[in-house]
C-alpha cells in the first residue's frame, strides 16, 4: 500500500493587542488546517492499475497542499469487488477503482468497451472512453450513487487456443470459456463454438483438463493465472477491452468542496494516459514471458480483423436496448465521421429521443428503420448504393431537435430525416426543414399540426396516426362502455390539442364530461386527480401521457379502492409498460390505442418482418416485440423513401420530396399504400388503420376486434 505523506501545519497566531485597564487581553485561538482523508480501494496488486492508485494518491496529496490525504487498500483488502461496490455506493467508501465487468449488472451500458471487434483500432476507443461517449457512461452512473471519473486500462482482450484462432471459422466446434455473459456468449456462438462459463480462478484448470479449448483475456491476466502454460496458441486479435472505472461515491463527492472535487477528476484524468501507456508497455514484457513458455504467437491481419467484424456486426444492434441508444448511436456516429467515404453511401437521418422516458421508442423506430435497410442494401440498395442510418438524440427537446435537424442538412449525403415520437419536438423543427428543404419522415408522431401546418410546400410525411382522427375514434369507443369520462392530459401540444379535440367530440357523442385535468412533464403523484374524478362521477378515465407520467397513473388508479377504466393514447407504450407496472396493470381495465401489431398480423410483410426482428435481434416471439407499431411504421417509411429514391433517379432532396407525392402502389407490412401520399395529402394511415388493445395475462398487448 503507498499513500501520500501529508505535513500538517500546526500554527500558533498570537496577536498583542492594546491593552487598557478596562478590557480584558483576548487570547489566539490555534488555527489548523483541516485535513481530510478518503479512503480508496481496489482489486489489483502489482502491474500498471496500482502504480496509477499509488501516484494518484501521491499527486492528490501534493496539489492540494496537504488538505486530501489518500489511503490506498489495494488487493481487495477492504472486501470483494462486489463488496467495495456496495460500500461506495452507501458512502462507506470513498474511492473505487473496479472492472467496468461488476459494475454492468447495475449499469449494463458498461459493456460498451467489451463489444467485440466494434472499435477498429485501441485509439478509436480510447478516443470514445475521454470523449463524449464515454461521459455518457460515466453519467449513468449517477443513477447508483456513484460519481464517475475516468476509464483506466487493464489491456485488451486476446484469444488462446489449443489451435490457431485466425478466422470465425477456426472456432467451429470450440469450447470456450466465458464470463456469465450473455454478449460474450453471442459472440462465440456466432463463430459456431460452444460457450462454457466457468469462474476466471478456474479457467487454467479447465483448460488443462480439457474442460474447455480456448478463452479470452487481457495478456496479464493469461501470466498471472499461468494460462499460457496450458495453451499452445495465443492471437492477438485486440476484440475487447478489459477496463476499469474510476469512481468516487456521490455521497462522499457531494460534501467536498467544488475545488476539492476539481482536483479528483483532473487528477485521475491526467494520468489516464500515463496509465494506458504503462500497460500498453508492460504488455511488450508480458508477450516475451509467453513467447519463452513455447506459445505460438499470431497476429491477425487487416484482412482477418474485417471477417471477425462482420460476423459480429450484429452484435451491437442485438444489445443497444441495454447499453444505450443513445450512447451507440453517437458512436457509430463518430466512427462514420472518422472512416466514412464521402459519397459512398446514401445517407438517413435518425432525429429521436434515445435517452429519456421514450427511449425504447426511439429504438423501436431505429430497429424498424435498420430492417428495412438491411434488406433494401440486400438486394444492391438504391442507384447503386447502400443506405445508412445516422442516428441522433433528440432527449425529447426541441432545441436539440433543431439542432439535429441542421447537422443532417448539412450533411451533403443525408437525402431525408425519420422523426421521433415527440410532436412538440416536430413541430418546433418545421421552419427549419422548410428553410433547408430538408424531407422528414414521421413514423410515430401523431399530433394534427404535425404535418398540417403553413410551411409551403410541406417537407413533413408520415405513416402513423393523426390525432384529428383518433379523437373521435377514442371518444366512440368510450361511448359504446361508458357516460361520464373524465379527461387527464399531458401540458403540451400533444396533449392541450388532444384535449380540445376530446372535449369537441365528447360534447358531439352526447356524453357528460364529468372532470379533467392538466398534469405537466415529470409528474409524479395523480392520487388528487383520481379521487377528484371519482367524487365527480367520472366512470372512465381518457388518458394522455407519456410512458413516465403513465406509468404513475396507472399505478396510482390500481391503488384506488374502485379504480376507474382507463382508455389511453398509445403514448404509454413507448417502453416496456407491463415489466413497470404488471401488478397494477393486472388490477385495471386498461385499453390503448394502437396501429400496426406484428402479433397475429396476416399481413405476408409483417409476418416477414416478425421473423427477421426476432433474428436480428435475438427474441423469442413477436409478442416480446416492445412498440410494434414504431417498428413497422419506420420499416414502411424506409421502403416508401427507397421507392422514391427510385422514382427520382436521384438523392436530390426536393427530387425525392416530389417522387414522395407521386409513389406507385406499395404493399407494405402496415397495409397496402395505394399511393401512400398525395400532394394535398401527407398522412399515409387513415382510421381503418386505428385498433384498440388491451393486455393479456402474460403482458401481450393484443389487439381487440373491431
Amino acid at each position: 500500500m503507498i499513500s501520500a505523506l501529508l505535513l500538517i501545519a500546526l500554527g500558533l497566531t498570537a496577536s498583542l493587542l492594546h491593552r487598557t485597564p478596562s478590557a480584558p487581553t483576548p487570547s489566539a485561538a490555534p488555527a489548523q488546517e483541516v485535513v481530510r482523508t478518503l479512503r480508496f480501494g481496489h482489486n489489483i496488486t502489482d502491474g500498471a492499475l496500482f502504480e496509477a492508485a499509488a501516484r494518484f494518491a501521491a499527486e492528490v496529496g501534493t496539489r492540494s497542499g496537504g488538505a486530501l490525504k489518500i489511503e490506498v487498500f489495494p488487493g481487495q483488502a477492504l472486501g470483494t469487488d462486489d463488496q467495495m461496490l456496495e460500500m461506495a455506493r452507501q458512502g462507506s467508501l470513498d474511492l473505487l477503482l473496479i472492472p467496468t465487468a461488476k459494475v454492468s449488472v447495475a449499469v449494463p451500458a458498461m459493456q460498451y468497451a467489451d463489444l467485440p471487434f466494434y472499435f477498429p483500432t485501441r485509439e478509436d476507443l480510447y478516443a470514445m472512453l475521454d470523449g463524449e461517449p464515454g461521459q455518457m457512461l460515466l453519467d449513468k452512473l449517477r443513477s447508483i450513487d456513484l460519481i464517475g471519473m475516468t476509464f483506466w486500462d487493464n489491456g485488451f482482450k486476446q484469444f488462446t487456443g489449443d489451435r490457431p484462432l485466425r478466422s470465425p471459422e477456426d472456432f467451429a466446434g470450440t469450447r470456450v470459456r466465458t464470463m456469465k455473459s450473455r454478449m460474450l456468449m453471442d459472440q462465440f456462438r456466432t463463430f459456431g463454438a460452444h460457450s462454457i462459463p466457468i469462474d476466471f480462478h478456474a479457467t487454467r484448470q479447465a483448460l488443462a483438463d480439457g474442460v474447455v479449448d480456448a478463452q479470452e483475456n487481457p495478456l496479464i491476466a493469461i501470466v498471472a493465472m499461468g494460462i499460457h502454460e496450458v495453451q499452445p496458441h495465443l492471437t492477438l486479435s485486440n476484440h475487447g477491452y478489459l477496463g476499469y472505472v474510476f469512481v468516487i461515491s456521490s455521497r462522499v463527492f457531494d460534501t467536498l468542496s467544488p475545488e476539492q472535487r476539481t482536483l479528483l477528476i483532473d487528477t485521475a484524468r491526467a494520468l489516464t494516459p500515463w496509465e494506458r501507456a504503462e500497460t500498453h508497455r508492460r504488455e511488450a514484457q508480458l508477450l516475451e514471458t509467453i513467447r519463452a513458455a513455447g506459445v505460438t504467437i499470431h497476429t491477425l491481419s487487416e484482412d482477418e480483423r474485417r471477417r471477425f467484424a462482420e460476423a459480429t456486426a450484429h452484435i451491437p444492434g442485438r444489445f443497444e436496448a441495454l447499453i444505450g441508444p443513445d450512447l451507440l448511436s453517437r458512436s457509430d456516429e463518430l466512427l462514420e465521421h472518422k472512416y466514412g467515404v464521402p459519397g459512398r453511401h446514401i445517407l438517413i437521418g435518425l432525429d429521436a429521443d434515445l435517452s429519456t422516458d421514450g427511449r425504447l421508442g426511439g429504438l423501436a423506430i431505429k430497429r424498424g428503420a435498420q430492417l428495412a435497410i438491411e434488406e433494401i442494401n440486400a438486394t444492391g440498395g438504391v442507384l447503386g448504393k447502400p443506405l445508412k442510418l445516422i442516428a441522433r438524440d433528440n432527449r425529447s427537446q426541441p432545441g436539440l431537435g433543431i439542432a439535429n435537424i441542421e447537422h443532417f442538412a448539412a450533411t451533403p449525403d443525408v437525402v431525408a430525416v425519420l422523426g421521433g415520437m415527440h410532436s412538440h419536438v416536430i413541430i418546433a423543427e418545421q421552419e427549419s426543414l422548410h428553410r433547408l428543404g430538408l424531407p422528414l419522415l414521421v413514423p410515430w408522431s401523431t399530433s394534427a399540426a404535425v404535418v398540417q401546418h403553413d410551411f409551403k410546400p410541406n417537407h413533413i410525411f408520415r405513416a402513423s396516426a393523426n390525432d384529428n382522427l383518433v379523437a373521435p375514434f377514442l371518444v366512440e369507443h368510450v361511448r359504446k362502455r361508458f357516460g361520464r369520462p373524465a379527461l387527464l392530459v399531458e401540458n403540451s401540444e400533444w396533449g392541450r390539442g388532444m384535449q380540445q379535440r376530446l372535449r369537441e367530440h365528447i360534447a358531439q357523442a352526447g356524453l357528460e364530461l364529468a372532470d379533467e385535468a392538466v398534469f405537466n412533464r415529470g409528474a409524479t403523484d395523480f392520487r388528487g386527480e383520481l379521487a377528484r374524478f371519482r367524487a365527480k362521477g367520472a366512470d372512465v378515465l381518457l388518458m394522455i401521457a407519456n410512458p413516465l407520467e403513465g406509468h404513475y397513473v396507472v399505478r396510482a388508479m390500481a391503488a384506488q379502492p374502485d379504480p376507474l377504466p382507463i382508455v389511453a393514447h398509445w403514448g404509454i407504450t413507448a417502453t416496456d409498460l407491463w415489466a413497470a407496472s404488471r401488478h397494477a396493470i393486472a388490477q385495471l381495465d386498461l385499453e390503448v390505442f394502437q396501429t400496426a401489431s406484428l402479433i397475429d398480423n396476416p399481413r405476408p410483410q409483417a409476418q416477414a418482418l416478425a421473423q427477421r426482428y426476432l433474428q436480428r435481434y435475438d427474441v423469442a416471439s413477436p409478442q416480446d416485440v416492445i412498440a410494434p407499431q414504431g417498428v413497422t411504421q419506420a420499416y414502411d417509411l424506409v421502403h416508401l423513401l427507397a421507392a422514391a429514391l427510385r422514382q427520382a433517379g436521384t438523392s436530390e432532396r426536393q427530387a425525392v420530396r416530389e417522387a414522395l407525392q407521386d409513389l406507385p402502389p406499395h404493399e407494405g407490412a402496415v397495409r397496402r399504400y395505394a399511393p401512400a401520399f398525395s400532394a394535398n395529402r401527407h398522412d399515409a394511415l387513415d382510421e381503418s388503420d386505428y385498433r384498440m388493445a388491451r393486455f393479456d395475462e402474460h403482458g401481450v398487448l393484443r389487439l381487440l376486434p373491431r
